[in-house]
């Protein structure tokens, strides 16, 4: 049992270790010759007009949650499917129940026009 503790305590220095040593290596090898131009927005080459901070639509973080929601229900799904034919009544209803809790807030979302364009 320690066994299976020590390959967990590995793979979370391994993970901690990839996610921090790439910004760390970037800060200590960026180019430290700081200068106005390079300090500058970059908006794709063009100036810009006008004030550069504007507020956009919450409609759009709307959008992106719902993906979110939903991205996240097939990966929960995805190794129910798999298990399907070893699944008891139980783990049959609790993802029923899932579905339809999520199927409730596309409908929530639906009813207060969140999904129309504009």
């Amino acid at each position: 049992m320690l066994n299976q503790f020590a390959f967990v305590g590995v793979f979370l220095v391994v993970a901690i270790v990839f996610g921090v040593a790439p910004p760390v290596l970037a800060w200590f090898f960026r180019p430290k010759k700081p200068n106005p131009r390079k300090s500058s927005t970059y908006e794709c080459g063009v100036r810009t007009h006008g004030d550069t901070w504007v507020q956009f639509k919450a409609q759009y973080y709307t959008y992106a949650l719902a993906f979110v929601v939903f991205d996240v229900e097939a990966a929960f799904l995805f190794p129910w499917a798999v298990a399907y034919n070893g699944l008891t009544l139980y783990a049959v209803v609790e993802a029923v129940l899932f579905i339809l809790i999520l199927l409730g807030g596309l409908f929530y979302l639906w009813r207060q026009k969140a999904l129309e364009w504009m």
